[in-house]
């Protein structure tokens, strides 16, 4: 058994098709087969049914696949640290999430440029989730995000937690309220925009059918709405699935429900809807100098109701250009008198 071997029979498995797998591959049909039916000589089992189309996996086959495919991930992942390790790029490829940009992410490049002249920064749009293949994979070197994540490969510290503020249409009653309480805001359309969703243990909900959910095109107004309430302590109950859409989260938390909701695909477009007078979201602070012509953003009384900010990178590799990052980070920090608690990652000096 070989990677070609394996490479081969995960090309297959993937297309369902050996023509398709043989020009992924690089390899004609024919040897493609020989070297599939080798792969099943030499393990004894029958991995591929040939007599469906499209090709299927036998019972054995789709065992070999889930397991052998975490292998090659694992594989790739090690070759790619490897050639890092062996070779580091002079430049820091970041990864960030669109909330960042918005916040001090700026002022921290520009600090650590000072300090490094020479230093070449690139910058790259991408989702917590997204960050942690990109990391494996050698597109990122290290990636800000606003979620934990559980992986063997990456390790992560805290920056710090930035409050969120609540965006309202600057004509919505509650628009010059300065200190805003979620049960107050749950009778108004809640615009969801979170890709990533947290890994959070079973949360108590409603059970109050009238509480009805829209998804990302579909903007009705029901004129006959009722107010959302806080669940009574006698109508808690646990759900199977937990609610880990963010800022419903945070409602939940509270014992509230939002009596609507509408999913969107990002922020920018949450905040476009909100302008638009087509509902309410909350937002990390530093985004509220955003359409500010047309959306007021008002400070919520709730301390916990806060959006961490996360710095993460590979376990194995830190890239010599992180620590100077760390410093520019915390510099900007100190210079706007924000708390924080210093920390590095495992493998910095």
């Amino acid at each position: 058994m070989d990677l070609k071997q394996l490479n081969a029979f995960i090309a297959i498995a993937d297309l369902r098709s050996f023509s398709a797998a043989a020009a992924k591959t690089g390899l004609s049909q024919p040897s493609l087969s020989r070297v599939i039916k080798q792969l099943e000589t030499d393990m004894g089992v029958v991995l591929v049914d040939r007599y469906h189309r499209p090709l299927h996996l036998t019972e054995a086959g789709a065992f070999f696949y889930d397991k052998i495919s975490a292998i090659l991930t694992e594989i790739d992942t090690v070759t790619s640290m490897t050639q890092r390790l062996s070779a580091p790029s002079a430049a820091l490829n970041i990864g960030f999430v669109p909330s960042v940009l918005y916040g001090l992410l700026p002022e921290v490049i520009a600090a650590l440029k000072q300090s490094n002249p020479d230093i070449e920064v690139n910058l790259k749009d991408i989702s917590s989730y997204q960050q942690m293949d990109a990391l494996k994979h050698g597109e990122i070197d290290v990636g800000f995000g606003r979620f934990a994540h559980q992986d063997p490969w990456i390790q992560q510290i805290l920056l710090r937690h930035e409050r969120y503020v609540v965006a309202l249409p600057k004509a919505h009653p509650l628009a010059h309220v300065r200190e805003q309480r979620l049960i107050d805001l749950a009778n108004n359309r809640l615009i969801l925009y979170h890709q990533t969703h947290l890994p959070v243990a079973k949360t108590l909900v409603t059970s109050n059918k009238t509480s009805r959910t829209s998804t990302a095109a579909t903007f009705t107004t029901d004129a006959k709405s009722s107010a959302a309430h806080a669940i009574p302590n006698s109508e808690h109950s646990l759900i199977n699935e937990p609610i880990t859409e963010p800022l419903l989260h945070l409602f939940a938390q509270y014992g509230i429900s939002p009596f609507m909701t509408t999913t969107v695909s990002d922020l920018q477009v949450a905040l476009g809807l909100v302008a638009a007078g087509e509902g309410i979201t909350l937002v990390p602070a530093s985004l509220q100098t955003v359409r500010t012509e047309q959306i007021s953003y008002q400070r919520l009384i709730h301390e916990n109701v806060t959006s961490p900010i996360y710095l993460h990178t590979l376990k194995d590799f830190v890239h010599p250009k992180i620590p100077d990052l760390l410093s520019a980070i915390y510099q900007v920090y100190e210079q706007r008198g924000i708390t924080y608690r210093q920390q590095k990652f495992t493998s910095m000096p």
